[in-house]
């Protein structure tokens, strides 16, 4: 890492090309093309014309070590170029080495360079995002306001922790608006006081500026974070509403824990002369997985999973499938041959998620059907099988899917139906 910091952060001029935090000259809202992108995006899923699946011979192990990944910074952040305040609270806050998603992305967040980066939940992609925003309002000469746009409420409120355990002694303001509490709360501490920090859920913030209670102006950094859960929950067309109404913003940064090919146009939209920093799970998978690889003609695989599905082994079964739709279809046939199933995606809303859950950890339900991004975060044991209906595109997402079985030390079987 370089030991110096970026100009742009000193809150300088910088060249005609740079915008900066002290009113200079600043990107069109709307990200990165000007008025004349085409602003129609795509939607969640993947088109059949893009999926290409994972090779075969990377799934067919038995019962030996995935992966293991160990990420080990090259500096501490007591090393690293930020301000001393900044490191005094990392240190409170209790930590010592970055995540591997923190130092590839520090210099380029730092620089004001668009950022694209891959990650899942728990890689620290908060604090990538967070630190050198944090770094930037000590060092400017002038405050600016960030605007995070996140999903969930669980998640706009840990990225709000996580900002205030950050800027602890200092005195920066920060708001999280989320559905689920009385907007007139929301409107009375949106008048009294300006915040640097503004956490919001896409359909409470589209409800705030509809009243003409928020300025999206005043934001000129924006982060989309978990990006791709945004959109299977069915969020785009309001984050392209806000973003929109924004004015025009210094940096854009998004994070996502997969890359679409299907939603390239969309990030394009957003994002401008980007950086795309891709970075591992960082899970280690269970050592007692047996995967084996199923080759099946694509009009026979419901008639092979229901078959599969039938054998007296398969007692608490994860089925994954790459789309919403193909997640509804699935379950729905396996329902319909009296095995009994139910499904989790963005089209249902979190109350029935969790009932689904529930139903399958008391094992009342058989099989519990599942798009990637539904699946992130699930935690639950005794899964002995993970079927998955159809072979994921990247290695990463592989491991994640076949995980979920084979813990504690447990054996588990993991299996992937492959078009032949």
């Amino acid at each position: 890492m370089d030991s110096k910091r970026p100009s742009s952060r000193s809150g300088q001029s910088r060249s005609n090309n740079k915008p900066n935090r002290s009113g200079g000259k600043r990107r069109p809202s709307g990200g990165g093309g000007g008025g004349n992108r085409d602003r129609r995006g795509s939607g969640g899923g993947r088109s059949n014309h893009n999926y290409i699946p994972l090779p075969a011979e990377m799934m067919v192990h038995e019962g030996v070590a995935l992966k293991t990944v160990e990420y080990r910074a090259e500096t501490k952040y007591a090393d690293w170029p930020i301000n001393a305040k900044l490191k005094s609270a990392i240190k409170a806050a209790g930590w010592v080495y970055p995540t591997e998603i923190q130092e590839k992305s520090f210099e380029h967040v730092a620089a004001m360079k668009d950022v694209m980066g891959i990650a899942t939940t728990g890689t620290g992609k908060t604090g990538a995002f967070l630190i050198p925003l944090i770094d930037a309002l000590l060092e400017s000469e002038q405050p600016f306001q960030t605007l995070v746009l996140a999903p969930t409420r669980e998640l706009a409120l840990q990225i709000e922790d996580e900002f205030r355990a950050l800027t602890l002694g200092m005195k920066y303001n920060a708001i999280t608006l989320i559905g689920g509490r009385n907007i007139n709360t929301d409107i009375v501490n949106l008048k009294k006081r300006s915040y640097h920090l503004v956490v919001a859920t896409p359909g409470r913030l589209k409800d705030l500026y509809q009243q003409g209670k928020i300025d999206l102006q005043e934001a000129s950094v924006l982060v989309l974070d978990e990006f791709d859960r945004m959109l299977d929950m069915g969020f785009q067309k309001d984050v392209m509403f806000l973003t929109d109404k924004m004015g025009d913003r210094d940096q854009t940064m998004l994070f996502s824990a997969t890359l679409d090919k299907s939603q390239q146009k969309l990030i394009d939209h957003f994002l401008t002369d980007y950086v795309t920093i891709k970075v591992s799970s960082g899970e280690v998978s269970a050592e007692h997985i047996n995967q084996t690889v199923k080759f099946v003609a694509p009009d026979d695989k419901f008639d092979a999973l229901i078959e599969l599905m039938q054998q007296p082994e398969m007692k608490r079964v994860l089925v994954f499938a790459e789309t919403k739709h193909r997640v509804k279809k699935v379950t729905k046939k396996l329902n319909q041959a009296g095995i009994s199933a139910d499904e989790i995606h963005g089209n249902k809303s979190q109350n029935y998620r969790q009932k689904a859950l529930n139903a399958f950890k008391a094992g009342k339900i058989k099989a519990l059907c599942a798009t990637d991004v539904a699946a992130r975060g699930l935690d639950i044991d005794d899964i002995t099988h993970v079927v998955n209906f159809e072979a994921p595109t990247d290695y990463d997402t592989y491991i994640h899917r076949v995980g979920r079985t084979g813990r504690a030390g447990k054996g588990g079987e993991a299996i992937t139906f492959y078009d032949k």
